[in-house]
C-alpha cells in the first residue's frame, strides 16, 4: 500500500489549531496530567529564581551593612524556601511520574476506543487498519505523535515560567544606573553591544537550527518506521512466538533474519539515523553549544562592569548573571520547544485524521424486545452486497427466512458468499440493496448495540484471552459459576475440566511471561471452549462458522450429537465445509457464486442431484 510521505512542516495557525484540539482530548482521557505535569515545570523553573534572589540579598547585607538579624533573616528565609519548594518539587515529580507510568495505557485506550467505535467495514479495511498501524510504529522509535505532546506541552509551560522569572530579576539591570562620571565608557557600551548581540545570536539561531534539525528527523521517518519493524520482529518476536519454534530450528530462520536485520538496519553504525548524528545534528549541536558559551562569557563581562561602575553591590551581580542566563536559557528553550511542538503536529494530524474517520452506518433508536419464547424472525429480502471498493457483488439477491428454533447450515465453496452472509445478518456490514428484516422491521431501524446482542457467534478465527476459565466464558470478572460450568459440559468439555483445570473456573489459559500458571490447550479444546462462551451468552440465535473444524472425527461426532442440547430453543445457523455436519440441520442452504441455488433437507438436496449432491459426493469419496 503506497503511504503519504510526510509534511516537512505545517504553518504556525494549523499547529496551534491541532495542538489545541490534541490538549482537549488527552485533558478528557486523563484529567490530572497536565494539572500535575505543569505544576511540576513550573515550580522547578522558578525554584532557581527565588534561591537565587534571597541568595543575593544576603550577599548585599554581608558585603555592606553586615546587620546580624537581617543576615540570619536571609538565611531563614533562604533555608525555608529552599525545602518547601524542594518538598513540593519532590511530591508534584513523584505525582507526574505516576501519571507518566500509565500514559502509554490511556494513549492505547484512545485507539482502542476509536476502534471499537468505528464501523467494521472501516475497522476490517486494510485502508484504516494501515492508518493506526503507522501512527504506532511512529510512536514506537521515535515517540513522535502523542508521547512527544505530551513531553513537550509541559516543558513549553515550564519555559514560560523561567522567562518570565529571569525577565523579573534581569531588568533593573539595564535601569539601575552607573556613576555619573562612567555614563559614557565606552568599555561598558561595548559589553551591553555584545551581551545584547549573544543573546540574539542564540535566540534566533537556536530556533533554526532546531528546526533544521526536526524538518531532518521527520524525512527519515518512513526509514526509522521500516528498521524498527525489521528489527522488532526479526530481533524478538521471531524467537519467542511459540507457534514458530519448529519453523525457527528447522530452517535457520535466525540466520536469514539476521541477515535481514542488518541489510534494513536504519538505527546502525551505517543508518540514516548514525549519519544524522554524526552529521547535522553534530554540527547544530557544536554551533548552539558555541555560541551559549559566547553568550554567557558577554554576560559575564556586562554584568561585571556595571558592578565595578557602581550600579549595584556583589550581591546583585550573583542575581543578574543567573538571570540573564536563565533567561537566555530560557528563551533558547521556548524557541527550541516551539519548534519541537511544530515539528510534531505533522505526526498529531495524523493521530487527529485516524480518530477523525468517519461511521456511515446509521446506529438505530428502536429497542429489540427482549421476548422470553424467543419468538424471533429474521428475513432477508432480496439482499445484494458488496464490499468497498470492489465492483463485485459478494452476494446477489438473496431472499431468506430463518424459522424460529430451526438449524440451518450454510455450505459451499470457497468465496461462494457464505461468510458475508453471516456479516450482513450481524449487522458488520449493511446490505447494498436490499433490507434485513428482524421481526418484520428493518435491522438498520434497531439500536446497534442491542441488535448484537440477540447473536451469540463463534468465528472461525476466534480469540480466546489470557485470563481464567470463568472469565473466558463470561467475558467479565463476575459470573454465574454453576452456569459456565453447565456450558462446558453441553460442549463437550466436561472430562477436560475435571481432569485439567485443578483450580476449577479460575484457572488460567495460556502461560505467558507475566503469569505464573497457565495449562495450554489444542485447537480442538479452544474450539470447544469458545462454544461455551457462546452458549453463556444465551442469545436467540447462534452462529457457529466452523465450529468443528479443529476438532477430531470423533470428537466432531460428539459434538454434533448432542446438537439438540446445545442449541435447545436457539435459531442455530453453521457454516462449515464438513457436508456430514448437515445431517443434523434442519435445513440446508448451498450458496454458489453469491447466491442461494438450493435449499432443503439433506436427503432432499442428495436426491435433486445438485450442487450440494455434487459436494457430498466429492467428500464422501474419502471416507467410503
Amino acid at each position: 500500500m503506497r503511504r503519504e510521505k510526510i509534511k516537512d512542516q505545517l504553518s504556525w495557525k494549523e499547529t496551534w489549531q491541532i495542538n489545541k484540539r490534541m490538549f482537549g482530548i488527552c485533558a478528557k482521557a486523563k484529567p490530572h496530567f497536565f494539572a500535575v505535569s505543569f505544576g511540576s515545570q513550573i515550580v522547578e523553573a522558578l525554584s532557581p529564581y527565588v534561591t537565587l534572589y534571597c541568595s543575593a540579598r544576603f550577599l548585599d547585607e554581608l558585603t555592606v551593612a553586615r546587620r546580624t538579624e537581617i543576615l540570619s533573616m536571609w538565611v531563614l528565609l533562604i533555608l525555608g524556601l529552599t525545602a518547601a519548594l524542594g518538598l513540593i518539587k519532590s511530591l508534584l515529580t513523584r505525582m507526574k511520574e505516576m501519571e507518566n507510568d500509565t500514559n502509554s495505557f490511556w494513549i492505547y485506550w484512545i485507539y482502542g476506543q476509536k476502534a471499537l467505535d468505528m464501523d467494521f467495514a472501516k475497522a476490517d479495511d486494510a485502508k484504516y487498519s494501515d492508518q493506526l498501524v503507522q501512527i504506532m510504529q511512529t510512536s514506537h522509535f521515535s515517540g513522535r505523535g502523542i508521547p512527544n505532546f505530551l513531553a513537550a506541552l509541559p516543558r513549553l509551560v515550564g519555559t514560560v515560567f523561567q522567562v518570565a522569572g529571569g525577565i523579573a530579576l534581569s531588568v533593573s539591570l539595564f535601569t539601575l544606573p552607573v556613576e555619573p562620571w562612567a555614563q559614557n565608557e565606552p568599555l561598558l557600551k561595548t559589553g551591553l553591544v555584545l551581551a545584547v548581540g549573544g543573546i540574539l545570536a542564540v535566540l534566533i539561531l537556536a530556533p533554526v537550527l532546531t528546526d533544521k534539525q526536526m524538518k531532518a528527523w521527520n524525512a527519515c521517518t518512513e526509514s526509522g518506521r521500516a528498521g524498527n519493524r525489521f528489527f522488532s520482529f526479526y530481533g524478538f518476536q521471531l524467537y519467542r512466538e511459540d507457534k514458530r519454534a519448529l519453523d525457527v530450528r528447522m530452517y535457520r530462520q535466525d540466520l536469514y533474519g539476521r541477515e535481514v536485520n542488518g541489510r534494513n538496519n536504519s538505527w546502525g553504525m551505517g543508518g540514516v539515523f548514525m549519519k544524522l548524528q554524526q552529521g547535522l545534528f553534530g554540527i547544530t549541536s557544536g554551533i548552539m553549544e558555541m555560541l551559549s558559551q559566547l553568550m554567557m562569557g558577554f554576560v559575564y563581562l556586562y554584568v561585571c562592569l556595571k558592578a565595578w561602575y557602581g550600579a549595584f553591590g556583589v550581591g546583585s551581580v550573583t542575581q543578574y548573571v543567573g538571570a540573564l542566563l536563565s533567561l537566555a536559557n530560557g528563551i533558547s528553550e521556548l524557541l527550541s520547544q516551539s519548534a519541537e511542538i511544530r515539528g510534531n503536529t505533522i505526526f498529531l494530524k495524523q493521530v487527529l485524521d485516524y480518530l477523525d474517520i468517519p461511521n456511515e452506518m446509521y446506529q438505530g433508536s428502536l429497542t429489540v424486545e427482549k421476548r422470553s419464547d424467543r419468538e424471533y424472525e429474521v428475513e432477508f429480502r432480496d439482499v445484494s452486497f458488496r464490499y468497498p471498493g470492489s465492483q463485485e457483488y459478494a452476494l446477489r439477491h438473496v431472499n431468506m427466512q430463518f424459522k424460529v428454533g430451526e438449524k440451518l447450515a450454510v455450505v459451499g465453496q470457497n468465496g461462494s458468499g457464505k461468510t458475508t452472509f453471516i456479516k450482513l445478518l450481524c449487522r458488520l456490514y449493511d446490505p447494498t440493496e436490499g433490507e434485513i428484516l428482524l421481526n418484520g422491521i428493518n435491522i438498520k431501524k434497531y439500536d446497534y448495540k442491542e441488535y448484537m446482542s440477540v447473536f451469540s457467534v463463534v468465528f472461525q478465527d476466534f480469540q480466546l484471552l489470557d485470563a481464567p476459565i470463568g472469565e473466558n466464558i463470561a467475558a467479565s470478572l463476575s459470573y454465574d459459576e454453576d452456569r459456565a460450568i453447565e456450558c462446558l459440559e453441553k460442549a463437550g468439555l466436561k472430562e477436560w475440566y475435571q481432569s485439567k483445570a485443578d483450580k476449577g473456573l479460575e484457572t488460567r489459559l495460556y502461560q505467558h511471561e507475566d503469569a505464573d500458571e497457565g495449562i495450554q490447550l489444542s485447537g480442538g479444546e479452544e474450539q470447544k471452549l469458545a462454544i461455551a462462551r457462546s452458549l453463556y451468552r444465551d442469545a436467540p440465535f447462534l452462529v457457529l462458522d466452523e465450529p468443528t473444524a479443529a476438532l477430531d472425527p470423533m470428537s466432531e461426532y460428539e459434538v454434533y450429537s448432542r446438537l439438540n442440547d446445545i442449541v435447545e430453543d436457539k435459531t442455530a445457523i453453521y457454516i462449515s465445509h464438513r457436508l456430514s455436519s448437515c445431517r443434523f440441520c434442519d435445513e440446508i442452504a448451498v450458496f454458489h457464486q453469491g447466491q442461494v441455488i438450493e435449499r432443503g433437507s439433506h436427503e432432499g438436496l442428495l436426491a435433486q442431484g445438485g450442487k450440494y449432491a455434487e459436494l457430498w459426493n466429492a467428500q464422501a469419496q474419502y471416507y467410503v
